[in-house]
């Protein structure tokens, strides 16, 4: 019977740094242009509900992963994470990374390089991430 208590344990705390991971990255993509928002900041805060997490945990995990992203200098760390989620999580890390690079109603050619890069490290369809950034284009 603990041995239940103990597992259920151990998968909240795999995905509670499963969730740091995603804000992690979240945040990297919010910080490139070197302007991080309160507008970013509840995009990530939607993303992370989206996949899961607690809201009473939010603020903590949000600490953590700009702790992690502080201490980090490659996106490998983080993306490793978000490469295990299913297809419709990915797609919540995606539209989020989206939303967050067109808050300020601009994409940048480092932003849209990260978006590139992270197509292709987690495996996902050039049609799905071009589909999710339409999505937030035409949020403006």
């Amino acid at each position: 019977m603990f041995r239940l208590f103990k597992k259920k344990e151990n998968e909240s705390d795999e995905n509670h740094l499963s969730l740091i991971s995603v804000a992690a990255l979240l945040i990297h993509s919010a910080k490139i242009d070197q302007n991080f928002t309160e507008k970013e900041r509840a995009i990530i805060k939607k993303a992370l509900i989206e996949m899961g997490a607690d809201e009473k945990n939010l603020d903590q995990i949000i600490k953590d992963a700009e702790f992690k992203e502080k201490d980090s200098n490659q996106i490998l760390e983080f993306t490793k994470e978000v490469k295990n989620k299913n297809i419709d999580e990915k797609k919540i890390v995606i539209e989020a990374l989206w939303n967050i690079i067109y808050s300020d109603e601009n994409a940048d050619i480092y932003e849209t390089n990260l978006m590139r890069r992270l197509a292709g490290l987690l495996y996902l369809d050039s049609k799905i991430v071009g589909d999710l950034k339409e999505k937030a284009k035409s949020k403006l």
